[in-house]
């Protein structure tokens, strides 16, 4: 098993991230949460009560039953009472760890794949709303409403649903189609309306992108339209360097020059080939404008363009090649 693959003590990945310091709060909700099921369960069937003696499991039975009713049988009309009570209690327990332990899971896989990541993301978005609609269906159905009987007189009713509720369920068809289609996936960096920003989460209703500030913008699937996925290709990062009209333009490109090819070998992980040089940007007010051109990853075309200011200014200091500032001359009238 590869280094990948082991956590702490030959231990897998997977149940290293499963059961690491980050997790212990969902861990501590998921006990507390079981605990208080045991508890329901114990104190609504006495007769689980394997510890206790058989006389004394059926006293607290019959002592329960008298104080709030035949707890061991199921309401078969719509009523609130104890047994109903009970009933929807455990149901939103069990709802509840599930919910938990399907989160912890899904927490623990991180796939390599940006595609794998974008369906992780949007079946743990998925599986939020599935479990709070079977805990719906299954505490109705709890309570002794028949849902059959229920579903099948409300045609009209699902009819003004339907068109009330046509802008959610195009976000739910357009993030299938998103996840499904591959125009963009989890990890990938895109614009959208002028938002730059990484692709966090791909959920069933709306997505999430992050920008390099850690503002997030949440936006709804049915509206991610004109998109540019930044990721697909390499991007340039592009550094413009004045120099005085002074100075010497040959040798200063020359010994630009000979710095950018040093660069590739000093920042082998940033840049993906050697700068290039683009030649006279501009002629400004005070400098003459040289422009270069660097290949990198979209996620570090910002520190390609800073690692390349710094190196140049470094070599331009080092060359005593001026860098001009901004200077205001002053005539006074005779």
């Amino acid at each position: 098993m590869s280094d990948q693959t082991q956590g702490k003590k030959g231990m897998p990945e997977f149940v290293t991230k499963l059961f690491n310091p980050s997790t212990k709060k969902t861990w501590l909700k998921i006990v507390y949460l079981a605990v208080g099921l045991l508890l329901v369960l114990l104190l609504t069937n006495p007769s689980l009560m394997f510890f206790l003696p058989s006389d004394w499991r059926d006293a607290m039975k019959e002592g329960w039953n008298g104080f709030f009713g035949d707890v061991d049988q199921i309401a078969r009309t719509v009523s609130i009472n104890w047994v109903s009570i009970f009933k929807i209690v455990v149901i939103v327990l069990v709802m509840l760890i599930l919910k938990y332990l399907l989160h912890l899971i899904l927490d623990a896989i991180h796939p390599k794949k940006p595609k794998a990541a974008s369906i992780l993301s949007m079946i743990k978005s998925f599986s939020g709303y599935a479990i709070t609609l079977i805990g719906i269906i299954w505490g109705l159905s709890a309570i002794g409403i028949n849902l059959s009987t229920i579903f099948a007189s409300i045609g009209i009713v699902a009819l003004i649903i339907g068109f009330a509720a046509e802008s959610l369920i195009e976000d739910i068809v357009v993030g299938i189609f998103l996840v499904f289609e591959d125009d963009f996936n989890v990890g990938d960096i895109i614009e959208f309306n002028g938002f730059r920003g990484t692709v966090i989460s791909i959920g069933v209703r709306v997505t999430c992108i992050q920008d390099p500030g850690g503002n997030i913008k949440l936006v709804n699937n049915s509206d991610m339209r004109n998109v540019l996925n930044r990721s697909r290709t390499d991007s340039n990062a592009i550094c413009d360097i004045p120099i005085s009209y002074a100075a010497n333009l040959a040798e200063t490109e020359a010994v630009l020059q000979r710095l950018a090819e040093q660069m590739p070998a000093k920042y082998p992980d940033l840049f993906l080939a050697t700068p290039r040089y683009m030649g006279v940007q501009a002629l400004d007010a005070s400098s003459v404008n040289l422009r270069f051109v660097a290949k990198v990853k979209e996620q570090d075309i910002y520190t390609g363009a800073r690692t390349m200011y710094r190196e140049f200014k470094i070599g331009m200091d080092e060359a005593g090649i001026e860098i001009p500032f901004q200077q205001v001359v002053v005539h006074k009238a005779e």
